[in-house]
């Protein structure tokens, strides 16, 4: 989890971000999520923002760059990016605060079709051209076949409930650092996956997009072999950091890769 946050930030940091904001009339660390340094929900004369940041040495800062690359083209999907600020060692983005919850993928919850109708929207934004990772390049260690996930799709990839903000009838999607292109069908794939560790049973799950009609042009040896990959991919991360997360995600892709497979 991220740590203090704002707390271990020099002052000279603070003034950065009182700079763009307007003062700072209250910080709130944010615990949710694993990709940031700095989390938190800053209170301004003018509103809310939310910042989060990573040293500059850190050996993940070029996510900083993603995000702010990829946010022009996700407007109506993603909060705004309102600033970027390399202060004294520092990456930090502030962005429109997005309020809502984590969305509820459990059976029965009325996030799940808010969700599904978010990935119909995403499927129709155009891939931009930017230097972002392609999945058969980031699954080629998990398949034989990384070709059959090649496409000019702009996908998320990162389906985690808490980068899913429900608020009402609204979804945002936030945490685009592991935005990728790739086939359009990927992120129904992806989603499949979390919907069965939020306890729906793999058919349940793929009914949920079965009218994103990236998924319902996609090739099934395709879709099969993604599935293998993606239990082998979860299996490794299982392996590697060993906790009850970890398993959860791990089970339910491997009853994914089963379900189409057997």
């Amino acid at each position: 989890m991220p740590t203090d946050r704002l707390n271990d930030v020099p002052s000279d940091v603070l003034a950065a971000i009182a700079e763009a904001t307007g003062p700072v009339l209250k910080a709130e660390p944010l615990t949710s999520g694993f990709n940031s340094e700095i989390a938190a929900r800053i209170h301004t004369e003018h509103g809310l923002v939310f910042v989060k940041g990573l040293r500059a040495d850190h050996p993940r800062v070029w996510t900083q760059q993603r995000e702010a690359d990829i946010n022009p083209h996700v407007q109506g999907i993603a909060p705004r990016l309102l600033w970027r600020l390399q202060p004294i060692g520092w990456d930090l983005l502030g962005f429109e605060y997005a309020d809502g919850h984590h969305a509820d993928y459990a059976p029965g919850s009325p996030d799940v079709p808010l969700v599904a109708a978010t990935l119909r929207r995403l499927g129709q934004v155009p891939c931009p051209d930017l230097p972002i990772k392609t999945m058969p390049d980031r699954m080629t260690a998990y398949t034989g076949h990384p070709e059959l996930f090649a496409g000019d799709a702009l996908l998320h990839t990162d389906w985690n409930n808490t980068n899913v903000l429900v608020d009402h009838d609204r979804v945002c999607l936030v945490d685009w650092a592991w935005a990728s292109r790739g086939a359009g069908w990927i992120d129904p794939a992806l989603w499949t996956i979390w919907l069965i560790a939020g306890g729906h049973m793999p058919d349940q799950a793929e009914r949920w997009v079965a009218d994103v009609p990236a998924w319902t042009a996609a090739p099934r040896e395709a879709v099969d072999a993604f599935s293998q990959a993606s239990a082998r991919l979860w299996q490794e991360i299982a392996r590697q950091s060993p906790n009850a997360w970890t398993q959860r995600m791990e089970a339910a892709a491997t009853a994914w890769e089963r379900h189409r497979n057997d």
